[in-house]
């Protein structure tokens, strides 16, 4: 029997070194994962952060009441608050800061067709990267891929939201009487330029959560792709 050429053998055992390497990765679960049960299952996370969390946030208070994302006032506005809750005008301040959190609350009902189209374009390169990635990686992808579309979705519905909750005649009011006290600072800030990008924030925030609870929470994987694809980023 002849003996097989040295450079030949090297060669076969470098390919079964690197084999077993990605055999080591893949869970004993049964079956092989295929590049497409990786995707799906990536796809399926995300879908579920988008149905689970972000449709929270259209509901009322589901950004006032949720201490996660509710908008506050931006810095140049803290001072208005704290001043007319000094001069007795605490309704006033109140009404003011939850007609920002309605105008992001009704914006967010435009978020979901976005994310879903996002989703639907995923590669297995984007989907091995994120399964692999850190523990924010999917939010980090639907934040790459659709930030810009979410803000063109986003501004005009705020700013209409805002004259149909009555935010732009009680801001107006609110920043008219506080620039009527005397020797402070004049302002007029943006404020739908603000919301809205508050409003993205506290977006993926709430994905970020439920991306968190699939990757450390075992009981979090509700079906037996997400089981299964999360067990290859467990033993990464």
């Amino acid at each position: 029997m002849k003996k097989l050429p040295l450079l030949f053998t090297f060669f076969i055992l470098l390919g079964c070194a690197e084999m077993q390497q990605i055999a080591n990765q893949i869970p004993q679960t049964g079956s092989i994962l295929s590049n497409a049960d990786i995707a799906n299952g990536l796809k399926e996370a995300l879908n579920n952060g988008i149905e689970k969390q972000v449709s929270k946030l259209t509901k009322t208070d589901g950004f006032f009441k949720n201490e996660t994302v509710k908008i506050l006032l931006p810095d140049e506005l803290k001072i208005v608050d704290t001043r007319l809750r000094s001069i007795g005008l605490s309704n006033l301040a109140d009404e003011g800061l939850k007609v920002l959190n309605r105008a992001a609350e009704d914006a967010v009902k435009e978020a979901t067709p976005i994310f879903v189209d996002a989703v639907k374009q995923m590669t297995f390169s984007d989907a091995k990267n994120i399964l692999m990635g850190n523990e924010s990686a999917a939010t980090s992808y639907l934040k790459n891929t659709t930030s810009t579309a979410l803000y063109s979705k986003f501004n005009p519905v705020i700013k209409s939201s805002f004259s149909k909750v009555g935010a732009d005649k009680v801001w107006t009011n609110i920043i008219t009487r506080y620039n009527s006290i005397p020797l402070v600072t004049k302002i007029n800030p943006d404020l739908t330029d603000y919301t809205t990008n508050k409003a993205m924030d506290g977006v993926f925030k709430m994905i970020a959560v439920e991306e968190k609870q699939i990757r450390t929470n075992l009981n979090a994987r509700s079906s037996d792709i997400l089981r299964k694809v999360f067990a290859l980023q467990d033993g990464k």
